[in-house]
């Protein structure tokens, strides 16, 4: 391998990028953090992001960028879209090397350090996979927002907002939770609310799960909580029905809402071995080694 490689492991959400900086060794030297870089939000904004995150690590580490020494593995929401995929390679800089999955399968490379298990992953969205015992990988859930992402920080949020609506019309008490919810939105009326909801995106959604989680002994929101454990272990079951595989909670809202999964999967869920920063930061190390096998290859060929 190129010893002058810089590897670098992206998390893109959307809420935020995480970021994982190491040597070609693949030995860590820094981490950042930056804004959001999922897809749906905007290729342009993603690559702004994925490089603000990238200069920080640089300068935490030491070290002046070059772009022409990074191989970026990146885990990213929304590259099952092929037209934002492919809008997104088209926008790289000159790097060493780009290597594109989506952000749950960099979850199931780092929670179970590429042995077979499930990932659940539940941030501003939600995902599900699984590699199984030959090797397979499986996905469910994932259609995104606003009609998919069961249980996830928008999911909620984008429920856990009718009861604030509610409480405005006098459909329900203006009680604790409702009171909660319109101070962070910053709504203290019917019109208010609508001008908040006509511009809410799948972030400012998610930003009110962590009220519903706060208010978890207040029956709506008891109820949206108990309604997310039964989506997530929907999915669990999609992905092993024979019951035989470690899972791991992952994401923001993965250690937080493991109390509200049914019972049945309590023997099954195991701590992540590592983020989904790391788990990107192996597919660096891959493309990295799928390079350097081209370029001897080449060498050989010229011989």
């Amino acid at each position: 391998m190129n010893t002058d490689f810089f590897l670098i492991g992206i998390d893109g959400g959307g809420t935020g990028t995480r970021v994982v900086l190491a040597d070609a060794q693949g030995r860590e030297l820094a981490q950042a953090a930056s804004g959001p870089s999922g897809l749906g939000l905007g290729v342009e904004r993603a690559w702004q992001a994925i490089r603000a995150g990238c200069i920080e690590a640089f300068g935490r580490a030491g070290i002046e960028p070059d772009w022409s020494r990074c191989v970026l593995g990146c885990g990213l929401a929304g590259v099952n879209n092929p037209d934002w995929l492919a809008a997104f390679r088209a926008q790289a800089p000159q790097l060493a090397g780009l290597a594109v999955e989506s952000d749950v399968y960099t979850t199931l490379l780092g929670a179970h350090g590429g042995e077979p298990g499930v990932v659940v992953a539940l941030g501003t969205g939600s995902n599900a996979a699984s590699l199984d015992r030959q090797g397979a990988l499986h996905f469910v859930s994932g259609f995104g927002f606003p009609s998919g992402d069961e249980a996830s920080g928008a999911w909620l949020g984008l429920r856990a907002i009718v009861h604030a609506q509610r409480a405005l019309d006098g459909r329900v008490p203006d009680d604790a939770l409702a009171q909660a919810l319109l101070a962070h939105v910053g709504a203290h009326d019917r019109d208010s609310l609508i001008v908040w909801l006509c511009a809410a995106s799948q972030t400012a959604y998610a930003t009110l799960a962590p009220i519903v989680l706060a208010h978890r002994t207040h029956p709506f929101a008891a109820h949206l909580l108990a309604e997310a454990g039964v989506e997530i272990g929907q999915m669990i079951d999609a992905l092993d029905r024979e019951a035989v595989l470690p899972v791991a909670l992952c994401g923001g809202l993965g250690e937080p809402l493991r109390e509200f999964v049914p019972q049945a999967y309590s023997a099954r869920l195991r701590a992540p071995v590592a983020d989904s920063a790391h788990g990107a930061l192996q597919l660096a190390q891959r493309a990295a080694e799928q390079a350097a096998a081209r370029a001897g290859g080449q060498v050989t060929k010229q011989r």
